[in-house]
């Protein structure tokens, strides 16, 4: 090969290879970027007709095309791999239509520029509509707390009983996160909601003097600053992957929770009917379905995210970085979302077996540790000293099978010779409130504590946070429909030789 056939458009068609790989893996994705594509094409035409750069005639036909395609499904288009890329497709497309006319489309973009900017407005679609499912999933976390914030529950760690707490103050540890999750999504939508419009390859084009026009015209909140930056940046993207991952993620560990407390050997909750499955071999079983697919989903947006992490680390300016992302960030957030919306279904139907949960409570030990506080606090020793006291006293109460609420101050005194040489002087004393978890959960009156009031009122911030990010939400979506019903309605004048044109 001559060094001038390294030069100038491929002479030859694509080959079959890589009509079947690469090209059908971009086709593939071509109905997720379908509505954004026409929606780029219209303000670009329209700007540049403002700017004199397309004649009018050109123009209404461009546009009066264009228009019919955005009212075209995008599995009745003829997106085709052996035409190259959807955008080729379309070129194709809309040549075979209106001939040369097709051709003012480029002036002053690249193909990229299209893909990219339609990536951003599916994108903010879907971010926007996670947001509020995520915010109510928050919300029926919180709403759920509110209402056990006396139904009394042993606390784990490690599958370990740990200390008397409520259902409800446990719901509230995902609520938390949850929230924090959405309020990652929505940092990410500001993101997204930028335009790389008029950025041209690297440098801009200089038919484009002004970039905000078509930013305006698609409703974004304004362009993205550096040209070569806004056509090829990719750490939004991770952003994004993230915070879907996270909020799945939190969810998985929820599911994880109820899977077991499902379990004949906790009996804790039972996942309603609609959201379980029966095996066809053994008639007593009932599998928690549902929260198999939300385990499962996490580990999926995991290996999207470590995916697509692994894609981008290349030179900068590379189309691998993004041609993947066109399905794969899409799909990821409809994961995200199914996912977020079975998990909410889970909450609200889920029954919650409290009288199991307060009999594995009372039958247990999780008054150790307060117990161990007022052993140090009324008999003057040291914590350690007064938790080595309780430790044996635990063992031999457990040992005798007796629970934690029948240990009693005499207990207490053999303890405490057996492990410091001398009686602390406890027997005969009245431990009821020391030893009740009911009295414990109670005095749990400090910020983020488990005493119902406190709960109930976390529940209730819990609650408002959310509605806010739903009202949010709900403003962003309005406002996107609203620049696409504006921007339909400007081409559509144009196109019939109505209105005002737009100007730059």
């Amino acid at each position: 090969m001559t060094a001038g056939h390294r030069l100038g458009p491929p002479l030859d068609g694509p080959a079959p290879e890589l009509v079947e790989s690469g090209f059908h893996l971009e086709n593939a994705d071509a109905p997720l970027l379908h509505a954004g594509l026409n929606l780029a094409d219209l303000a670009h035409v329209l700007d540049l007709r403002g700017r004199g750069v397309i004649p009018v005639e050109p123009a209404r036909r461009l546009l009066a095309l264009l228009l019919e395609t955005h009212g075209t499904a995008p599995e009745d288009f003829p997106y085709d791999p052996a035409y190259g890329e959807p955008y080729n497709s379309r070129e194709r497309f809309f040549t075979e239509q209106i001939g040369d006319d097709a051709g003012w489309l480029h002036a002053g973009r690249p193909r990229r520029e299209a893909v990219r900017i339609a990536l951003r407005l599916h994108l903010r679609g879907q971010i926007t509509e996670l947001v509020d499912r995520a915010a109510q999933l928050a919300d029926t976390l919180a709403l759920s707390a509110a209402e056990h914030s006396r139904s009394w529950l042993p606390d784990q760690t490690y599958l370990q009983h740990a200390q008397p707490s409520t259902y409800g103050h446990y719901l509230l540890s995902f609520a938390y996160p949850v929230l924090r999750d959405t309020r990652r999504l929505v940092d990410a939508l500001a993101w997204t909601n930028t335009s790389p419009g008029g950025a041209g390859c690297v440098n801009g084009s200089r038919l484009l003097d002004d970039r905000r026009p078509v930013a305006s015209m698609l409703g974004f909140d304004g362009v993205i600053e550096h040209t070569r930056d806004a056509m090829w940046q990719t750490d939004g993207l991770v952003d994004v992957l993230a915070a879907a991952a996270s909020l799945v993620g939190t969810q998985s560990k929820l599911a994880e929770d109820l899977e077991i407390w499902a379990s004949s050997e906790f009996d804790y909750v039972t996942v309603a009917d609609g959201f379980s499955r029966s095996s066809v071999l053994m008639p007593q079983k009932r599998n928690p379905y549902a929260l198999s697919i939300i385990r499962g989903a996490s580990g999926t947006l995991i290996g999207r995210l470590s995916g697509f992490l692994a894609v981008i680390k290349s030179p900068s300016a590379r189309s691998d970085n993004l041609i993947y992302a066109y399905g794969e960030v899409p799909r990821a957030l409809d994961l995200a979302l199914r996912t977020t919306r079975l998990t909410d279904g889970v909450i609200r139907t889920l029954q919650v077996n409290t009288a199991r949960m307060w009999s594995a409570l009372e039958n247990g030990f999780c008054q150790a540790t307060d117990l161990a506080e007022y052993v140090m606090q009324t008999c003057d020793l040291d914590y350690r000293t007064a938790y080595q006291v309780v430790g044996v006293a635990v063992r031999k109460a457990n040992a005798a099978g007796l629970r934690g609420i029948d240990i009693d101050g005499a207990m207490l005194d053999e303890a405490a010779l057996e492990q410091a040489g001398r009686s602390v002087g406890l027997t005969g004393t009245d431990l009821t409130d020391v030893l009740d978890p009911r009295h414990i959960v109670e005095t749990r009156t400090a910020t983020g504590g488990a005493a119902p009031p406190v709960v109930e009122q976390m529940a209730q911030d819990c609650r408002d946070q959310a509605q806010q990010l739903r009202a949010l939400a709900q403003g962003r979506r309005e406002g996107f429909h609203a620049a696409e019903r504006d921007l339909l309605s400007t081409a559509r004048a144009l196109a019939a030789g109505q209105g005002q044109e737009i100007t730059a």
